[in-house]
């Protein structure tokens, strides 16, 4: 019996089952194998994820930044026209002013002009512009014609000269009676006949002068 309970256990069985347990603890290569790859396919995905968004990101605010710049490019375009307007406005209203100014100088000129030159027309040769006067109207009258022709008394001769000269020049028979006036300045008349009138004088002359001018200078 002593030896009997000095008997102990075969330790195979106590090895035996630790080894089982470390080997079952121990992990397996493939399903280590299979786990890394699903991390790294994870992680690739996380990757392009964040590689997809920041890309996105930077079109977003490049987009922002281009749409600013073209508002920044229109409101400084829209100021410039609004500036360049407005000194085209002033121009226009300064160039105005002084179109204006020569045009009225310039009509005060040639008025003067015209006035200096019929003045020293007439006192070179106021029977002949009186004569001139006379010819245009002829040449709208018909066959035998009837004038008065009222003249300054010291004209009457010269103008009775001139007639004669212009009526052997012409095939119609001329009947034009001239009359001394002592209100008459000299290088003025007054040309009748039955249908009508002619008065030439220095005012009528200016009148068409500023007539003719408005026409020309506007």
């Amino acid at each position: 019996m002593a030896s009997a309970s000095k008997i102990k256990p075969f330790a195979f069985e106590r090895v035996f089952s630790q080894h089982s347990a470390a080997d079952a603890a121990k992990p397996d290569p493939l399903i280590l194998q299979g786990e890394v790859e699903t991390l790294r396919a994870q992680l690739d995905r996380v990757e392009l994820e964040k590689d997809m968004a920041l890309a996105e990101a930077r079109s977003a605010g490049f987009e922002a930044g281009l749409a600013e710049a073209r508002a920044e490019r229109e409101a400084a375009i829209l100021a410039a026209i609004d500036a360049l307007q407005a000194g085209i406005e002033q121009i226009a209203e300064e160039v105005d002013q002084a179109v204006a100014k020569a045009t009225a100088e310039a009509a005060d000129l040639a008025l003067a002009a015209a006035d200096h030159l019929a003045g020293r027309a007439i006192a070179a040769a106021p029977a002949e512009m009186i004569d001139a006067a006379l010819g245009r109207v002829l040449e709208q009258l018909g066959r035998n014609p009837r004038l008065q022709v009222r003249v300054h008394p010291g004209l009457v001769e010269e103008m009775e000269r001139l007639i004669g000269v212009r009526q052997a020049g012409d095939r119609r028979r001329m009947h034009v009676h001239v009359t001394g006036d002592e209100t008459m300045p000299v290088g003025d008349t007054h040309i009748s006949w039955d249908e009508g009138g002619l008065r030439l004088d220095l005012e009528s002359r200016r009148r068409a002068v500023r007539e003719e001018l408005e026409g020309v200078l506007g």
